[in-house]
């Protein structure tokens, strides 16, 4: 039988920490006399911190300070989640469970820094559910590119076509839709363009995944 595999964002799919994040923002941005919106921070949902500078800060912004700002930024997201914990979004610790205990493999497929990653997967306790990690390190280009999807799949030795990708953001459903695999997307308010669309875990019909694949 051929592996499956599910690919899973990190953020806004696993877990809700966009509090931490603007937060860490704000005092990142801050310390340079830069403001930002909350409809601008909300805009960038599943880029990549360069990409995101960039719009923020104009073309002109050398790669020192964008570096600067971005690090400043993690490293306040980090305390805060090492500080306040998190916990993982309705449904999404059960769904982790039922798939492994059904054979899927399962990855992170994140934007985030891998210093991130490896916190947030301490404070929700889940690390034992991922046969693989890939962040934002390992690629060279971000969502909606499909590099970090694609990545996963090699590492986890799985086709992408037996690969269903769950994620939060419009970018990170293009993503998988260039990598060739199906997607759930999970979004409270909004809509995007995924193979399935729920606003929460909880309401994925039980069969969600093999659908996807089955159809491939």
């Amino acid at each position: 039988m051929t592996p499956r595999a599910v690919l899973w964002d990190l953020d806004g799919t696993l877990v809700d920490s966009e509090d931490y994040h603007w937060q860490s923002w704000q005092h990142a941005l801050a310390l340079d006399g830069v403001a930002v919106t909350r409809d601008q921070f909300k805009s960038t949902f599943g880029q990549r911190n360069e990409g995101i500078l960039r719009g923020w800060l104009g073309a002109d912004a050398t790669l020192d300070r964008i570096n600067r700002i971005a690090d400043a930024k993690e490293t306040e997201y980090r305390r805060l989640a090492a500080a306040h914990g998190l916990t993982p979004l309705p449904g999404a610790a059960e769904w982790l469970v039922r798939l492994q205990a059904g054979g899927w493999r399962q990855a992170i497929a994140s934007s985030a820094p891998r210093l991130n990653v490896d916190v947030m997967l301490r404070a929700l306790h889940l690390e034992t559910y991922f046969d693989a990690i890939v962040s934002a390190e390992d690629v060279t280009r971000g969502k909606p590119e499909p590099d970090v999807f694609l990545t996963a799949a090699s590492r986890l030795g799985v086709p992408p076509a037996s690969c269903v990708v769950v994620e939060d953001a419009a970018a990170g459903i293009e993503a998988a839709r260039r990598a060739g695999m199906g997607s759930i997307g999970v979004s409270r308010t909004g809509t995007l363009p995924a193979d399935i669309l729920v606003r929460s875990l909880t309401e994925l019909p039980t069969d969600a995944f093999e659908r996807l694949v089955q159809t491939r």
